[in-house]
């Protein structure tokens, strides 16, 4: 009876752990698409190119459903399974996350969106040098929030929210040159407007990737580093 008892503990931990890793995978699922609609997003105005603007518009409602999914198998972990400790934290953890990569998907439609209006009026505006650069950034920052969550590493997480503050002052110091050049040239307003959302959208991903990259060292410290400041948070991830 007892052997009995230990195999069926075992089955359902190894079924348990299963689930664990099937959500844990999906989410990184999610990710890899959302990395991909950011760059496509970014590529298709830079580029002029208004049929991939059109395709990162279409593929945002496959971002929809993937976020639904992955609340579903984590809803469901929690019901059946009432998961303790380190567990509890990955199914929190994920559930979070793909809520921010479903906002980082949304913001990637934005850019689409402002992408086909600027290719339909023709003229590059001013603000394409910055919207490169910022785009290149925030990128980078998804990328890395993943691959810290796919690592369980929460040196690299603390640098992609250290990378937020700094891309927070590149966008303001952006916004403040294109504000000056409409007041010097009222023609460009309308161009240069949707260049702004475009770096409001990219400064919101930044925020999204933070977003994430605290839920990384929650999952894996333990500790909510979502309100304590970039010196606290240091902190927390180098303490043993």
């Amino acid at each position: 009876m007892d052997i009995n008892s230990d195999a069926h503990t075992q089955h359902i931990s190894q079924q348990f752990n299963a689930e664990l890793e099937e959500v844990r995978n999906s989410l990184l699922a999610m990710g890899g698409s959302v990395e991909k609609q950011v760059s496509d997003a970014i590529r298709a105005l830079i580029d002029a190119d208004s049929e991939l603007g059109k395709q990162v518009r279409k593929n945002d409602d496959q971002i929809n459903a993937m976020e639904l999914s992955i609340d579903e198998e984590c809803a469901r972990i929690l019901a059946r399974r009432q998961p303790a400790a380190s567990d509890l934290r990955l199914v929190i953890a994920c559930s979070k996350m793909s809520t921010d990569l479903e906002r980082i998907g949304d913001e990637a439609a934005k850019i689409a969106g402002h992408a086909i209006e600027l290719t339909e009026e023709g003229e590059a505006p001013k603000g394409y040098i910055e919207t490169r650069h910022i785009g290149a950034r925030v990128r980078r920052m998804v990328q890395e929030s993943l691959t810290a969550f796919a690592r369980f590493d929460t040196e690299m997480a603390l640098r992609v929210a250290q990378e937020d503050k700094s891309v927070d002052l590149e966008y303001q110091s952006a916004m403040r040159e294109l504000v000056t050049f409409m007041m010097e040239d009222p023609r460009s307003i309308t161009r240069v407007l949707n260049i702004m959302w475009v770096l409001r959208s990219l400064e919101r991903i930044g925020d999204h990737a933070r977003n994430i990259a605290e839920h990384v060292i929650y999952l894996v410290k333990g500790t909510d580093v979502r309100h304590i400041g970039l010196k606290r948070m240091k902190e927390e991830v180098m303490e043993k």
